[in-house]
């Protein structure tokens, strides 16, 4: 990477970094499914209507969002609400790297580099070492969840990788498509048609500005950087 686009990685990082703790806030009084629904639906409108859809196959951009954002942030919220810290949700999510790394090596023949190696295994050391830190205080099932959460964001990664797609904000955009309608049947299913009327005539503070910063900045500008960045170099 060069200068600029290494500063934007880093920048991207660590507002993904402060997401768990808006996610924090947007699930007081929130069913999961519903609040995951309330994200993507505004990164959604009236973005849809503003930016051109991307230069790929339908199957791309469902692919992306199925996997990306359908399946990633379904499994995440999910994880938080059945007990998962956020703070450590935020680190079993990078699970997701070892994944993508594996994955595009098999799918993509995109072989990593000895550096590359060794970094994923320290990473890979310093999970577990926070899991073994956390003396079972974390259910499986919650645990369990995070880790399809990254499964299925290391599955996105390399899809938005492999359609070499230029336009990261049209992907990004777009691919949300197919995440409001499933989240929000999902929502009714498990949490009632009352739960969700409660929590969307009367939300919080916290939930509004939480669903505007993992919205605007968590999902357009940091997932329209990384899948811009995902065109240009190996995952």
């Amino acid at each position: 990477m060069d200068r600029r686009d290494t500063c934007l990685a880093s920048l991207v990082v660590s507002i993904w970094g402060f997401n768990f703790v808006a996610l924090g806030w947007g699930m007081e009084g929130f069913p999961p499914p519903l609040f995951a629904a309330s994200r993507f639906t505004a990164v959604l409108l009236p973005a849809v209507f503003l930016v051109p859809k991307p230069d790929a196959p339908w199957r791309t951009i469902l692919g992306v969002g199925t996997f990306m954002s359908l399946g990633q942030f379904g499994f995440l919220y999910s994880s938080i609400h059945a007990g998962m810290p956020s703070g450590i949700a935020a680190l079993v999510l990078q699970v997701h790297v070892l994944l993508t790394v594996l994955i595009a090596a098999g799918v993509l023949r995109e072989r990593p580099s000895r550096s590359q190696l060794a970094g994923v295994a320290l990473g890979s050391l310093g999970l577990l070492a926070v899991a073994l830190g956390r003396g079972g205080r974390i259910s499986v099932g919650a645990l369990i969840l995070c880790l399809c959460a990254g499964l299925c964001w290391a599955i996105g990664n390399v899809i938005s990788r492999a359609s070499g797609v230029p336009g990261g904000l049209a992907l990004t955009v777009w691919s949300a498509l197919v995440v409001p309608l499933p989240l929000l049947a999902l929502s009714l299913l498990l949490d009632g048609p009352s739960a969700v009327g409660a929590a969307l005539t009367d939300p919080s503070w916290k939930a509004v500005v939480s669903t505007l910063y993992t919205a605007c900045l968590a999902s357009l500008f940091g997932y329209g950087v990384f899948n811009g960045l995902l065109s240009r170099y190996p995952s």
